[in-house]
C-alpha cells in the first residue's frame, strides 16, 4: 500500500476502523457519546411533545395555573438538553486529548520499531507536522464531527420513527426526501477530501522547505542563495494559502447546499401537514407535534455534512499517523518470527561479558553486506574500520536494533535480537543528537538520579572538561561548536557505562571534528575504560586508532544480493 492509497482508501469511510485499534480512548468515548446521543434523542421527541401540548392548551383556554405543570416540565427539558449538550462537548474535549496522547505515543514507538534505516527514508520535519499540528486538529475530528456523526446514527432513525407513529405520511415524506442529503454530502465530500488532501500536502511541504532552510541557512549565506530559499518559502506559502482558501469555498458550498436542501424538505413536510389541517384529516395537536420534528429528523445528517470540514485536516492527519503505526505493526509482525526462533542461535551457555558476532550480514535495502566476524571481550577495544560505504555504521545499526540483520550476534551468550538495545549498549554516533537544556542533562539522558561527579568525570574523559555542564543548549545542541557536540555526545556514551547501565561503548567515529591533540586524548580516555572493564567498539578511518585497539575488523564496500 502506498503511502497515497491509505488515505484515499480510509477516506471513504466515516470513521476508520484503525482508530479503535490504536487509540483505545477512543472505545468508551464511543460509548459514552451513543448513550448520550439517546438521551438527547428522548429529550428532543419530549420538548415536542410538551411545547405541542403547551401551545394547544394556550389555545383551547387553559387557565395559566392548570398549564404550570407543563411549562415546567418543558423548562426542565431545556435543562436537561443543555446538561446533555456540554456532556457530550466535555467527552469530547477529553477523548481527543487522551487519543492525542496516545497517538503521540504510539507514533513515538513506531518510529523506535521501524528503526534509522526507515526514517532515513522519512523528513523529520513532515513528522513532526503529523504528530504535531495535525493531531492536534483531532480536537475537531471529536468535539464535532464524530459526536454529530453518532447523534445521525441513533437520534433520525429514533425521531423518524416518533413522526411515522403520529403521522405515517410526514413520516414517508422525511424517509424519502432524507437520502438526497447524504446524495449531496458524499459528492461534496469528494471534492473537499481532494482539496483538503492537497492542503495538508502542501503543509507538509512547507514544513519541510522552511526547516531545510533554516538547518542550512549559514551555508546559503556563503553562497549568496538566502534569497532564492526565502522565495522559495514564499511560494509554497502561497500554496497553502490558496488550498486553504479552496477549502473554505468548497466549505461554505457544502453548507449552503445542505442547508437549501433541508430547508426545501422541511417546507415540503409543512406544506403537506398545512393542507390536511385545512381539510380536518389531521388535528393540530398532531401537526404541530411532527412540524417540531421534522427540523430535528433533518439537522444531524446536515450537521455532519458541516463538521466534516472543520474536522477534515484532523482525518487527513490520522490517515498519514495510521500509515506509520500500520508499517510498524507489519516490521514487529516479520520480526517476531526471527525473534521467536530459538534455533537460530545457540542455546546461551556463556555468560562471560563477550560480545560475538558469526556471520552477521547487515540488510542494506533490497541488499546485503557482507558477513561479519568478531569477538570483543571485557576490558578490549575492537577497531572496525573500511572505506566509507563499506558498512561500519550499519554494523552498528543492527547492534543498535534499528537495521535488519541474518547470522548471529550474542551478548553474554544472548541473543541480541531478545535484548533490548538500552541494556547493554551505550552508544555515541557521528551525529551528536543533542537535546535543549543543559550540557548536564544531555550527558546524564535517561538517568532519573543524575551524578554530578559522574556527569564530571565522563566530559573529562571525553575531553569536554572545560565545559560547565550548567551551561544552557538551544535545539539541537546550539551554542556548541561541531567538536564540543561531538565530545558532549560521546561524554553521554560514557557516563551511561559509568553508572552500570551499559558494559559496551559503541562509538561510531568520534573524532571526526577532533583535531590531533584533542584526539589523541580522547583515545587515552577511551583506553583507560577499556582496562578498567569496558567491552569498547571504535568505528573510525583514523590511523591513530589502532594505537589503543586490541584487535582490527576490516569492512569492504561489497554488497551482495538478499
Amino acid at each position: 500500500m502506498s503511502e497515497t492509497d491509505a488515505p484515499r482508501r480510509a477516506g471513504g469511510k466515516p470513521v476508520d476502523p484503525r482508530l479503535l485499534r490504536y487509540a483505545r480512548a477512543s472505545r468508551w468515548f464511543f460509548a459514552a457519546v451513543a448513550a448520550i446521543a439517546l438521551c438527547q434523542t428522548a429529550v428532543i421527541v419530549a420538548f415536542a411533545w410538551l411545547l405541542t401540548r403547551a401551545v394547544t392548551a394556550a389555545i383551547d383556554g387553559m387557565p395559566p395555573a392548570a398549564l404550570a405543570p407543563t411549562l415546567s416540565a418543558l423548562a426542565a427539558v431545556v435543562v436537561a438538553r443543555a446538561l446533555l449538550l456540554w456532556a457530550r462537548e466535555s467527552v469530547a474535549a477529553r477523548a481527543a486529548a487522551r487519543v492525542q496522547t496516545q497517538l503521540r505515543t504510539a507514533v513515538v514507538e513506531a518510529v523506535g520499531v521501524l528503526g534509522a534505516e526507515w526514517l532515513a527514508t522519512r523528513n523529520s520535519a513532515a513528522l513532526a507536522v503529523i504528530a504535531g499540528r495535525g493531531l492536534d486538529a483531532l480536537e475537531a475530528y471529536f468535539g464535532r464531527y464524530l459526536p454529530q456523526l453518532v447523534q445521525t446514527v441513533v437520534a433520525t432513525p429514533l425521531i423518524i420513527a416518533a413522526m411515522w407513529w403520529a403521522d405515517w405520511i410526514s413520516g414517508l415524506t422525511v424517509l424519502l426526501t432524507l437520502p438526497l442529503i447524504p446524495v449531496f454530502m458524499v459528492l461534496i465530500g469528494l471534492a473537499t477530501r481532494s482539496v483538503q488532501q492537497r492542503q495538508w500536502r502542501t503543509l507538509q511541504r512547507l514544513a519541510v522547505r522552511f526547516a531545510d532552510t533554516v538547518q542550512g541557512l549559514a551555508t546559503l549565506k556563503v553562497f549568496g542563495r538566502q534569497h532564492r530559499a526565502a522565495a522559495s518559502v514564499q511560494r509554497v506559502t502561497d500554496d497553502y494559502r490558496r488550498e486553504t482558501m479552496r477549502v473554505l469555498r468548497v466549505s461554505f458550498l457544502s453548507g449552503f447546499a445542505l442547508e437549501f436542501l433541508a430547508s426545501i424538505s422541511v417546507a415540503i413536510v409543512a406544506v403537506s401537514i398545512g393542507f390536511r389541517l385545512i381539510d380536518g384529516a389531521l388535528t393540530l395537536a398532531l401537526g404541530l407535534f411532527v412540524l417540531l420534528l421534522a427540523p430535528e429528523a433533518y439537522l444531524p445528517l446536515r450537521q455532519v455534512g458541516v463538521q466534516f470540514h472543520a474536522a477534515a485536516e484532523g482525518v487527513a492527519a490520522t490517515d498519514d499517523v495510521f500509515d506509520v503505526l500500520d508499517a510498524a505493526r507489519t516490521t514487529r509482525a516479520v520480526r517476531e518470527p526471527v525473534s521467536s526462533t530459538p534455533a537460530a542461535v545457540p542455546p546461551a551457555t556463556d555468560a562471560s561479558p563477550v560480545l560475538r558476532l558469526a556471520g552477521v550480514r547487515v540488510r542494506r535495502g533490497e541488499r546485503m553486506l557482507p558477513p561479519v566476524d568478531l569477538v570483543a571481550a571485557a576490558g578490549s577495544v575492537t577497531l572496525i574500520e573500511g572505506p566509507s560505504g563499506a558498512g561500519k555504521s550499519s554494523l552498528l545499526a543492527a547492534l543498535r536494533g534499528v537495521a535488519a540483520f541474518d547470522g548471529e550476534a550474542t551478548w553474554r551468550g544472548t541473543d541480541l535480537r531478545t535484548l533490548a538495545s538500552s541494556e547493554w549498549l551505550a552508544w555515541a554516533g557521528q551525529r551528536p543528537g543533542l537535546l535543549a537544556g543543559t550540557i548536564g542533562d544531555n550527558v546524564a539522558l535517561g538517568d532519573d538520579t543524575p551524578d554530578a561527579a559522574v556527569v564530571r568525570r565522563a566530559l573529562d574523559l571525553a575531553c569536554a572538561g572545560a565545559l560547565d555542564p550548567a551551561s544552557e543548549l538551544g535545539v539541537q545542541g546550539a551554542g556548541l561548536s561541531g567538536g564540543q557536540a561531538q565530545r558532549v555526545a560521546v561524554a553521554r556514551a560514557f557516563y551511561r557505562h559509568l553508572r552500570g547501565a551499559a558494559p559496551v561503548i559503541a562509538l561510531d567515529e568520534p573524532s571526526a571534528a577532533l583535531d590531533p591533540d584533542t584526539e589523541e586524548r580522547l583515545w587515552r580516555g577511551l583506553r583507560r575504560l577499556a582496562d578498567d572493564g569496558a567491552t569498547v567498539l571504535l568505528v573510525s578511518h583514523r590511523t591513530s586508532a589502532r594505537g589503543i585497539a586490541d584487535a582490527v575488523v576490516r569492512l569492504e564496500p561489497s554488497e551482495v544480493p538478499a
